[in-house]
């Protein structure tokens, strides 16, 4: 009965996020009562594998003891401090951790609370960086098909139809050049030409290119080769163009090294962190620069020339205390090896899928796998009929448009990944 009666409650007061309200007249919301390892469960005792780590978030399991008690000793010492003029440990700790960890050359750290603030948090940094040299450049580049968070700069430098439609007029002005259109190395060249024949063009209005690095997340999953990366870091690097590095999913294990430029040798100008920075638990964000951007800012009182970005939860003790349990795991425990053996399961699992006739291509980058469906209308929403069949067989399964993938927590066992992959085949065998 407790189920029911927190679907009530919550239609009453609440508005869900990514969500059209009236789809709950027929698809019924899941309360839930609690949550261990890569489970969740209702009020009626269901569980549900969460195949998508909880909009990508959860790298180790949910309720996880180690960074559940990292959090409450943190609590019994201090939740939080304003970082302008103070610190703490814990943040200290994390800075010196990430600058060891990420990309040779990315000396500093600047905190915010989500993945699109810490986008605006570049893209001002840039823009700001160039403006102290005196240089203006109001143009930034993105990847057609790209998606980087919903804030207002953010949403501008995406490239989603829908919501460039609904929100243009308060858009700022943006360019696109095509992503490669598949895996190949032929691909990641032509489009990394594309974007140098822009830059010939226009590199002197252009402050940054921001990319998903090899994963194109809310873009349907889409998946380049790291050469792509390597081309555009040469080609910044020839016309004084910022390179942004948007892994706040791609980041911390998922593309099989800790961050995806790693797989392709390179250091961006700004590298923004989010979603697995703190396991899944709290909201925090991070952008890494170099030294050499951060002395542009560096110098005697100048309203003009110090960088203007603050949040009242910047650099949070308890978030930077999950942080710290996050990447004592991936320290102790060979987490980025235990990956790949188990994106090396799933990439056999996948092959199962090839033979389906409603399935168009499966993609894989280390723990992200994608299967595009074909021959459906986006009316038909077919993806809400995998969800369905994924809730009633015990799987949490959250299709973008005809893209089912898989994106689970790093714990999953092979067993589960047979549970998770196999549902996700027979829903998709199912379809009409």
């Amino acid at each position: 009965m407790k189920n029911e009666e927190l679907k009530i409650r919550d239609l009453d007061v609440l508005w869900h996020p990514c969500t059209q309200m009236k789809d709950h007249e027929r698809l019924p919301l899941i309360p839930i009562k609690k949550a261990h390892g890569i489970y969740l469960e209702d009020f009626e005792q269901k569980r549900y594998i969460d195949a998508i780590s909880s909009w990508w978030v959860n790298l180790f399991g949910h309720t996880n003891e180690y960074i559940n008690k990292k959090i409450k000793e943190q609590l019994d010492t201090l939740e939080h401090v304003i970082l302008a003029g103070f610190t703490h440990e814990q943040v200290v700790r994390l800075s010196e951790r990430l600058v060891q960890l990420t990309p040779e050359g990315l000396d500093k750290c600047f905190y915010s609370d989500n993945g699109s603030s810490a986008v605006e948090v570049a893209l001002k940094m840039s823009f700001h960086a160039h403006r102290n040299d005196g240089i203006t450049k109001p143009l930034f580049v993105s990847l057609t098909n790209s998606y980087h968070g919903e804030t207002i700069g953010a949403l501008s430098v995406g490239d989603v139809e829908l919501y460039k439609e609904t929100y243009e007029p308060l858009l700022l002005q943006t360019i696109q050049t095509p992503v490669p259109k598949d895996m190949s190395i032929e691909s990641a060249d032509e489009a990394a030409d594309l974007f140098e024949d822009l830059c010939k063009k226009r590199a002197d209005e252009i402050s940054a290119i921001i990319i998903e690095p090899l994963i194109q997340g809310a873009g349907y999953m889409h998946m380049y080769h790291p050469r792509f990366v390597v081309r555009l870091r040469e080609i910044c690097d020839r016309y004084n163009v910022h390179l942004i590095a948007d892994e706040v999913m791609v980041g911390f294990g998922r593309t099989g090294e800790l961050f995806a430029c790693q797989k392709a040798g390179i250091t961006p100008d700004f590298l923004v962190l989010s979603k697995g920075l703190t396991g899944g638990y709290l909201p925090l964000s991070v952008v890494l620069t170099s030294n050499d951007v951060y002395a542009k800012f560096y110098c005697d009182y100048n309203e003009h020339k110090a960088f203007l970005h603050s949040h009242s939860y910047t650099g949070n003790a308890l978030a930077c205390a999950a942080a710290n349990a996050t990447l004592d795991i991936f320290e102790n425990e060979d987490i980025i090896e235990k990956n790949r053996e188990k994106a090396a399961y799933m990439a056999q699992k996948l092959k199962a899928f090839e033979g389906l006739s409603n399935v168009k291509e499966v993609r894989q980058t280390g723990m992200v796998c994608a299967v595009e469906l074909k021959g459906y209308s986006a009316e038909e929403r077919i993806g809400l009929k995998v969800y369905q069949y994924g809730l009633d067989h015990g799987v949490l399964l959250r299709p973008l448009g005809h893209i089912v993938y898989f994106m689970p927590p790093y714990i999953i066992t092979n067993d589960e990944i047979d549970i998770m992959m196999d549902t996700a085949y027979e829903a998709i065998k199912q379809l009409p």
